[in-house]
């Protein structure tokens, strides 16, 4: 499997966090923000090449772009992987404590996660990542029947299972990600969680949570699939969109027939809690 790397100088967090959101329509989903520059990679077979040729000349960016192994990439996430503390919103007291093996756990944590990233997306050092852990906080998992659509590194299905879930499917296209999930699971002692490769909602998939980071144009693809698959009542966690995009995002939400009753910000993204 070959791996792109593009390197985009001169940007300020503000437009590093809009490029992510516009890279991941073309393949990308492996990011790490530097000062004042971005790296994102992308698997060759996933690269939407033409479309990112007419959105990069008509915004005139610059980047850079070099070939990496997967062992190279593997090494450069171990190096600079940093463990990330989720507190909860009302008190600020340690909720969940992503880190890799190698790093310790933080007692005072409610919930300690092992999380090895390879080219997943999901480790809590997103904004969207950790303002789905934020969110999901509030929400009672106990004995309910989850999906996590997009689950990337698998993040958010392991917590879902340490809430109590009763069952979590977690989807995602990538088959990189089903593998980097699998690792992660076994390296939590996870027994609820069923890894699913595909890109859409199975027909007869139902849950009582619906968790979904993923972004704007695949959550507008798969809105009616993504309803139909909610028990009454179920709830709804959406991320992966901007808050300039909330207008849009709302409408799509809406327009399916569900309601939403809380809006999380985190750094100019945006968490959309809604149910049916």
């Amino acid at each position: 499997m070959i791996t792109l790397a593009y390197q985009f100088n001169t940007l300020q967090q503000e437009g590093q966090e809009m490029l992510i959101a516009q890279l991941e329509l073309y393949g990308f989903h492996g990011f790490e923000e530097q000062e004042n520059s971005l790296l994102a990679y992308v698997n060759e077979k996933d690269f939407v090449e033409n479309e990112f040729h007419v959105f990069i000349s008509q915004n005139n960016i610059i980047y850079t772009k070099s070939i990496i192994e997967d062992k190279n990439w593997n090494a450069d996430w171990e190096r600079d992987f940093h463990p990330v503390t989720v507190s909860l919103p009302e008190s600020e007291q340690p909720f969940v404590h992503i880190r890799a093996a190698f790093h310790e756990p933080l007692p005072e944590a409610k919930y300690d996660l092992l999380i090895t990233p390879k080219m997943s997306f999901g480790t809590g050092h997103h904004a969207t990542t950790y303002g789905m852990v934020e969110a999901m906080s509030q929400i009672n998992f106990e004995g309910k029947k989850i999906i996590d659509f997009g689950t990337g590194t698998g993040v958010l299905a392991v917590l879902a299972e340490k809430l109590g879930a009763q069952e979590v499917l977690a989807i995602d296209c990538d088959e990189w990600s089903i593998s980097n999930a699998e690792e992660n699971l076994a390296a939590n002692h996870c027994k609820q969680v069923r890894l699913l490769l595909a890109s859409e909602l199975p027909e007869k998939a139902k849950c009582d949570i619906l968790i979904a980071n993923i972004n704007l144009n695949i959550l507008r693809e798969n809105m009616n699939a993504i309803f139909t698959a909610g028990l009454p009542g179920c709830q709804y966690l959406f991320s992966g969109f901007l808050e300039t995009d909330q207008e849009e995002m709302t409408g799509v939400v809406t327009s399916a027939g569900l309601k939403i009753f809380t809006v999380y910000p985190h750094n100019q993204w945006l968490v959309i809690a809604a149910s049916k």
